[in-house]
Order: C-alpha cells, then structure tokens, then sequence
C-alpha cells in the first residue's frame, strides 16, 4: 500500500488527532491514503465514525501495543 501522507498523533488527545486527518485529506488527492498513527484509545470510535460520516474509507487499522494506526483511503 502506497501512503501519500503520515501523521503523527501519538500523545494527542481527541478531537485533535481526527482534526489532523481532515486537514491532511484536504491536500491529497481522491484515491490517495493517509496514515495516522494515536496513542488515544478514543480514536478508534472516533475514526470510524469520522469516515462514515464523510465518506471516506478506512482501508486498513492495525493495534500494536496502544499505538492505534489507520490507514484512510480518501473518496
């Protein structure tokens, strides 16, 4: 998978890591993936339902540890 763009979150706390991934889909192109990686437990609920409400997807999530990373496909 071929990321366009990594956001770092980790030790940010709601609503500033789903703040970043909005900012950043602004500036990719449709089709393309960003990668943001939180530490807030929080942000698994909270991506799931920013994608859904916007339409774009998440492709990918994986937990290593309390290190949460998503991999959103922009729509």
């Amino acid at each position: 998978m071929q990321v366009a763009k990594t956001l770092d979150c980790k030790g940010l706390c709601c609503p500033e890591p789903i703040l970043k991934v909005k900012a950043a889909m602004g500036e990719v192109k449709s089709g393309d993936i960003v990668e943001m990686t939180a530490t807030d437990a929080g942000s698994v609920n909270d991506m799931a339902s920013w994608a859904k409400r916007t339409g774009n997807s998440i492709v990918e999530q994986k937990t290593e540890g309390n290190v949460f990373t998503f991999y959103v496909k922009k729509k």
